[in-house]
């Protein structure tokens, strides 16, 4: 398929937009954050959930089942008593440092612009 003839598909809603796409992939309060967090290596659930104070557990559990879904962080669980589980970026995942940079870069320049102080 030529890249006038996806154009065309995209245009007519046979396809979604790629931005649909990636918006349903890394969209969400959370999902950005914590792939901003994994950026940094990997890390236990426990340390996820105290850089991110302001997520329940629930909707953390939650976001990083639909992040391993979407095959953007892979999840290991280590056989110990009690399980350690570790998560990390996939090489796919690891593909979208830039894009979060951009959008830390832009949500600084939001804030500015908009006088946010949270």
């Amino acid at each position: 398929m030529s890249v006038e003839s996806i154009h065309d598909a995209y245009e007519a809603g046979e396809r979604p937009c790629p931005v649909e796409v990636a918006l349903n992939a890394i969209g969400g309060k959370w999902k950005g954050v914590i792939l901003y967090k994994l950026l940094s290596g990997c890390h236990r659930f426990s340390e996820l959930k105290r850089k991110l104070p302001r997520v329940t557990q629930r909707m953390l559990t939650l976001q990083l089942r639909a992040l391993e879904a979407d095959g953007l962080i892979s999840r290991t669980i280590y056989p110990e008593v009690p399980p350690r589980v570790e998560y990390r970026l996939t090489e796919l995942g690891e593909s979208l440092e830039p894009v979060i940079q951009m959008l830390m870069d832009w949500g600084r320049l939001y804030e500015e612009a908009c006088d946010i102080d949270r």
